[in-house]
C-alpha cells in the first residue's frame, strides 16, 4: 500500500511542532516557536465575540467579508499610499500561510525556479516542493545577514518566474533597507519576474527602521502579490486570518488554488481583525514598543551568557552564534538545551540549503513575557558552568 506521495518526500516533521513537543514534554521554556503569550487587544476579542452571538458563524464569502476587504485595502493606503481594488485585488486567506501556499500553486508551474532569500520560513521549502517548482536560495550570512546583490543576481536564469521574498525576515530580524529592495525590483523587472512578499512582520520592527513594501517601489505594484496577517500585528496568531494584495490577474491566480484548500475561513473572526485594521495607531505601535523591550532583554541576557548575539531589527526572533560557549552544532544544540538548561530554541540550519551557514546559529523568540524571558535567562545560566 502507497502511504505517502512524491510531493512530501524529505519534508518530515516540522522543526516547531519537534522542539513545542519537546517543551511539553520536558517542561521546558518554549523560545522556540513564535507565538506571543498573551492576546492582543481586549476591544478585538469582543468584537469577534459580537460576530459570533450575531449570527456571523457561516460561510464568509471566498475571497473574505466586504468589511475585512475594506479595511486592507484602507491599510494599505495608509500606511504606505498602495491603491487596491477591495473587490478585484484584495482576498482574505487562512493566515498567511496559506496565502504563500495558494499564491505558489496558483501562480508557478513544475520546474519553474524561484528565487528566495535564504533562511527561509520552513513552510517556502514544503510548498516549492509541493508545487514542482525548484528554490534558488540567495544566503543572507552572519553578522550583518544584508542582501547579497551579486548572489542575487546569479541566481536568475530563464527558467525563473518568481521570487519569494520575505522582510522584515524570519529568522534573521533583517529588515531590507530601501537599496536592498531597489535592486530585487530591478532584478524583477528585468526579467519579468512575480514577487510574492511576505510581510507578516510589518508593524513589528524596532529602533526606528521602516518597513517598505516592494509594492511601492516604481514598477513593482503590478508584479507584486503582497502577503500579511493580523496574527503578527495584533498578537491572534491562532485566528489564522491573512491575506494578500496587488494585481487582479495575481489575486486571481491565488484564489484559484485558494478556494480549493480551505474555500474560506474564521467567518466571525474577520469582522474583529477589520476593526483592528482600522484602528488608532496605538494599536499598531503598542505592541513593537513592548516588543523592542522584550527583545532588548532577552539580547542582553544572552549577550552576557557570552553568546554572538545579532540584535534584529524586526520580526519576534533575535539570533546567536553558539561557538563562543563550545557548541559547534545548533540542531544538536537545541535537542540537548532542554536537559541542559530547561529551555528551547530553532537552530537555524533548519531553515538553509547551506548547512555551513547556519550550523552554528540558533534562533530565540522574544514575544514571551518579561518574566519568562528572564526566568529562560536564569536557566540558561545552567550553560556556564
Amino acid at each position: 500500500m502507497k502511504t505517502s506521495s512524491r510531493r512530501i518526500a524529505g519534508l518530515g516533521t516540522t522543526i516547531f511542532a519537534e522542539m513545542s513537543a519537546l517543551a511539553a514534554r520536558t517542561g521546558a521554556i518554549n523560545l522556540g516557536q513564535g507565538f506571543p503569550d498573551t492576546d492582543g487587544p481586549d476591544e478585538v476579542v469582543d468584537h469577534a465575540v459580537q460576530a459570533l452571538r450575531s449570527g456571523r458563524n457561516q460561510y464568509a464569502p471566498g475571497i473574505g467579508v466586504p468589511e475585512l476587504r475594506d479595511a486592507i485595502a484602507h491599510h494599505q493606503q495608509r500606511f504606505y499610499g498602495l491603491t487596491v481594488d477591495p473587490d478585484e485585488e484584495v482576498a482574505v486567506t487562512t493566515g498567511a500561510t496559506e496565502a504563500i501556499a495558494a499564491a505558489l500553486l496558483g501562480l508557478v508551474d513544475p520546474g519553474d525556479e524561484i528565487i528566495v532569500l535564504e533562511p527561509y520560513y520552513d513552510s517556502y521549502v514544503a510548498m516549492i516542493q509541493m508545487s514542482g517548482a525548484v528554490r534558488r536560495p540567495v544566503t543572507l550570512r552572519a553578522p550583518d545577514f544584508r542582501l547579497p546583490v551579486d548572489e542575487l543576481r546569479a541566481a536568475a536564469s530563464p527558467r525563473t518566474t518568481a521570487i519569494l521574498l520575505n522582510t522584515p525576515h524570519n529568522p534573521t530580524g533583517t529588515v531590507l533597507r530601501r537599496d536592498e529592495l531597489e535592486a530585487i525590483a530591478a532584478l524583477a523587472i528585468e526579467h519579468d519576474l512575480v514577487v510574492i512578499s511576505d510581510e507578516v512582520y510589518e508593524h513589528l520592527t524596532f529602533d526606528g527602521v521602516p518597513h517598505v513594501p516592494i509594492a511601492s517601489l516604481p514598477g513593482m505594484a503590478e508584479r507584486t502579490l503582497t502577503i500579511s496577517s493580523g496574527g503578527k500585528s495584533f498578537s491572534f496568531t491562532g485566528w489564522k486570518i491573512g491575506w494578500a494584495t496587488g494585481p487582479a490577474p495575481l489575486v486571481q491566480a491565488m484564489v484559484g488554488a485558494k478556494q480549493f484548500l480551505t474555500y474560506t475561513s474564521g467567518s466571525p473572526l474577520q469582522p474583529a481583525i477589520a476593526h483592528a485594521l482600522m484602528a488608532d495607531d496605538d494599536f499598531f505601535t503598542d505592541l513593537a514598543t513592548r516588543l523592542q523591550e522584550q527583545r532588548d532583554l532577552l539580547c542582553d541576557g544572552l549577550a552576557d551568557l557570552g553568546l554572538d548575539v545579532f540584535v534584529p531589527a524586526g520580526t519576534y526572533f533575535a539570533t546567536t552564534d553558539i561557538r563562543p560557549l563550545g557548541f559547534e552544532d545548533g540542531l544538536d544544540f537545541c535537542r540537548r538545551l532542554p536537559e541542559l538548561a530547561g529551555v528551547v530554541a530553532i537552530p537555524h540550519q533548519v531553515f538553509h540549503d547551506d548547512l555551513d551557514a547556519g550550523r552554528p546559529l540558533v534562533r530565540w523568540a522574544f514575544c514571551k513575557r518579561p518574566d519568562v524571558i528572564a526566568e529562560a535567562l536564569d536557566r540558561l545560566q545552567a550553560l556556564r558552568r
